[in-house]
């Protein structure tokens, strides 16, 4: 059983503000946020013009294409919650900080538990560790002999891997160009060539 990827506020975001929400959807099809990536995105495009066009997009976009997932509190996503972050849900979701990335893993983590396969695209260091220690939970629970399904963990440079050589980055003075543009954007991506996205097969 699959589903659709789940989005943090991050990746959301930089791809709305920079109107590559195209690209994003025809390389991994319709996406998922939960409430609080949400109101981090609306809330961020608000308070900084270099983000005002996400809004923008966000509000157009069909649920076809993008699902906002409950985060009203059920035993099951209280559980993750508690066991990703080490505190109890009630007190989690009253901290702002993290709290989106938080609750994408906890959803990918409830949605794993009863056999899904979930994609979560993350680019906080913070959330990648906390995604992948999932992963590996669940990944014990399979050895273990219990049906569950998985967590896959994917990044920008992910999706730009995938979309290169598409219409939506033809050549390598497409991908360069909107790398730079991303980055400006998020310093935390790493440098340009330190991601192999210009030493790519599809450019040869």
């Amino acid at each position: 059983m699959s589903q659709r990827p789940i989005m943090d506020a991050g990746p959301g975001i930089n791809f709305l503000s920079v109107n590559k929400e195209r690209l994003l959807f025809s390389t991994l099809g319709a996406l998922s946020v939960p409430e609080a990536v949400e109101t981090e995105i609306l809330r961020k495009a608000a308070q900084d013009k270099r983000f005002s066009a996400a809004e923008r997009v966000w509000k157009r976009l069909p649920e076809r294409l993008m699902k906002v997932l409950s985060d009203d509190v059920t035993d099951e996503l209280s559980a993750a919650v508690q066991r990703i972050s080490g505190v109890p849900f009630d007190q989690r979701v009253r901290s702002g900080k993290d709290l989106g990335e938080t609750m994408v893993i906890a959803h990918a983590s409830v949605a794993a538990e009863v056999g899904a396969h979930v994609i979560v695209l993350i680019d906080d260091g913070g959330g990648c560790r906390a995604a992948a220690r999932e992963a590996r939970r669940l990944q014990r629970l399979q050895a273990n002999g219990n049906s569950v399904g998985s967590i896959a963990l994917i990044h920008t440079v992910t999706v730009l891997e995938r979309a290169a050589g598409s219409e939506h980055l033809p050549d390598k003075n497409a991908m360069q160009d909107l790398y730079g543009r991303l980055r400006a954007l998020d310093d935390g991506l790493p440098p340009l060539a330190a991601t192999g996205l210009m030493a790519l097969p599809c450019w040869q």
